[in-house]
């Protein structure tokens, strides 16, 4: 209405507020059902904590200005001389002290003598720590997620790693560039495909050339290039380069022991889509100091376990983005109001916001089971079977889903869901991202076939597993023993392997929520992502609880 008292043509209702200063963590009551599920601790002070942080309006702003404000490359200083640094806003640096304080960059990990091992536990609380870290700033989690995982990898080179791995457990972030023995702590990042070949890595040309004898933890001078270096600003890098003995691993530290810069050489920052706050980069090596990890042609092996750890990060974080995009939705949706009802009672709006809730719940009971898969693989094999085939099926459904989901929460809240002033602006230029690094939907589904057909016994514990989840629920046994009898026939299975592998985490979602979800939840998920025929877009549940499920995840006010 205008005011002729203030000059103001209007007064500003009905629009709701940011979704800001709510807990992430007690604000869901989805997560904390199933860490409770998965072993972990519901009512943890560290997540409490950390969701207070995460989901505060200071920690939004930090988030807006990292985005707002992107990384720069300086390759030559003042006078000349090559420094290849990357300088950030402040309030990136700010996002990565909050989740080092928080442990977040190694908390998968125990540190024991000079190695360190997977923690019992630990992964399930991390994972839903990156949950939450990722709702706060999707972009500074990459050298997070890379540090964590690196560990995997320093592990089988102590005798050259042992000082990083002192450095890496600190939670103390110090982006400063300067040599080990100043820095507090370190962040570790990776490169691997170059611009010929991609996700073939085999087809790598970079080389390395021993200075000595060579072999494992012996110096090597590397020169080539790399068409993707991950978090540029990092310390040190684990990357690929061919050796005389074929494609091997090695490690790279930014400055060499005397202090002096490593031949790095940065030639530009990505310009990506999203993912404005992290620096992506292009990089040649001019015989670079790198010290081989591992034997001579067993790159991929070596490095593998680190892109295991990465993919989990990948998936727990698209799982993140889907919670986020689904309470900001919810939010805007409680306060609306549009022809004389709010926007959540509005029919058709709740077939919408219901129908995602399946998928969110779903992803999130998925990674964090895939997360205590981690906790246990040392343990027990079928744990182990499970962190090896399930981690690039969950990746890929996870992560494949979030695209559509996060679209579909932009159009919930109309035209404020597309500006920029927003955040599923950002968040829907960020969603794609985790499909694509770390091995796309394709290479995911191989990777699944690659795993089964080195561990097929491992393939039927994990079915039997599920058969004992389903606890006799007709749909699902059904749809297990297909999966059982598909796997179990080659012809063509190669070319169907998307709609298999689909099948295979649906099928296990299913299983999982019968354990932590309602009846209306699990019911209407097994009715139609199990029984079901194509749905189509979201809002086409059919005889669902929809008033239950859309309690289910309601932020807690």
């Amino acid at each position: 209405m205008a005011s002729a008292e203030t000059g103001l043509t209007h007064e500003v209702f009905n629009q709701s507020t940011p979704f800001e200063n709510f807990n992430l963590f007690t604000s869901d009551t989805i997560l904390q059902s199933v860490i409770a599920q998965e072993g972990g601790d519901p009512s943890s002070n560290r997540l409490t904590e950390l969701g207070a942080v995460a989901g505060s309006a200071d920690a939004a702003a930090m988030a807006r200005q990292a985005n707002e404000n992107p990384p720069t490359l300086k390759p030559i200083d003042r006078y000349g001389n090559r420094q290849d640094i990357v300088e950030f806003h402040p309030a990136y640096h700010d996002l990565m002290t909050i989740s080092m304080q928080h442990g977040l960059h190694c908390s998968s990990w125990e540190r024991g003598g000079s190695k360190a091992r997977a923690d019992q536990g630990r992964n399930v609380e991390r994972a839903a720590g990156l949950f939450m870290t990722t709702q706060m700033e999707a972009g500074h989690c990459c050298p997070i997620t890379m540090t964590n995982a690196s560990v995997a990898v320093l592990n089988q080179q102590g005798d050259v790693a042992d000082n990083w791995l002192g450095k890496l457990f600190v939670h103390d972030y110090d982006h400063r560039f300067v040599p080990l023995d100043e820095k507090r702590s370190v962040t570790i990042g990776m490169g691997m495909t170059e611009r010929q070949g991609g996700t073939d890595v085999r087809s790598n040309t970079t080389c390395a050339i021993p200075v000595e004898g060579g072999g494992p933890g012996e110096e090597y001078l590397v020169t080539g290039h790399k068409w993707f270096m991950s978090a540029p600003m990092c310390d040190a890098f684990l990357i690929l380069a061919q050796a005389p003995g074929g494609l091997s691993c090695f490690f790279v530290p930014r400055l060499l022991p005397d202090g002096t810069p490593n031949s790095l050489r940065f030639q530009r920052l990505k310009n990506k889509l999203g993912n404005h706050s992290n620096a992506s980069s292009e990089v040649e090596f001019h015989k670079v100091h790198a010290w081989l990890f591992g034997e001579e042609g067993r790159g991929i092996n070596t490095i593998i376990e680190m892109v295991t750890y990465t993919r989990l990060d990948c998936a727990i974080s698209s799982a993140g983005l889907m919670r986020q995009a689904l309470a900001n939705a919810i939010h805007h949706c409680n306060a609306r109001t549009v022809f004389q009802k709010k926007l959540i009672d509005q029919p058709l709006m709740r077939q919408v916001l219901a129908d995602m809730t399946l998928d969110q719940e779903a992803a999130t009971a998925l990674v964090i089971r895939l997360a205590r898969a981690f906790d246990g693989a040392d343990e027990d094999p079928r744990e182990a079977s499970i962190a090896r085939i399930m981690s690039p099926a969950i990746k890929y459904w996870v992560c494949k889903a979030l695209p559509g989901f996060a679209f579909e929460a932009m159009e919930c809240l109309g035209g404020n869901g597309y500006v920029e002033d927003g955040p599923l602006a950002r968040l829907y230029r960020e969603a794609p991202l985790n499909a694509i690094w770390e091995g796309s939907g394709n290479v995911m589904c191989l990777d699944v076939l690659r795993a089964i057909n080195k561990d097929p016994e491992g393939l039927q514990g994990i079915l039997d597993g599920m058969i004992q989840c389903a606890d006799g629920e007709a749909r699902l046994v059904n749809a297990i023993e297909k999966l059982r009898e598909r796997f179990a026939n080659p012809s063509g299975l190669e070319a169907d392997l998307r709609h298999v592998v689909e099948r295979l985490v649906h099928t296990a979602a299913g299983c999982l929520l019968l354990k932590s979800a309602p009846d209306a939840v699990s019911e209407a998920f097994v009715s139609s992502r199990i029984k079901g025929s194509y749905r189509g877009h979201y809002g086409s549940l059919r005889g669902a609880d929809i008033s239950a499920i859309l309690e289910r995840s309601q932020p807690v006010y």
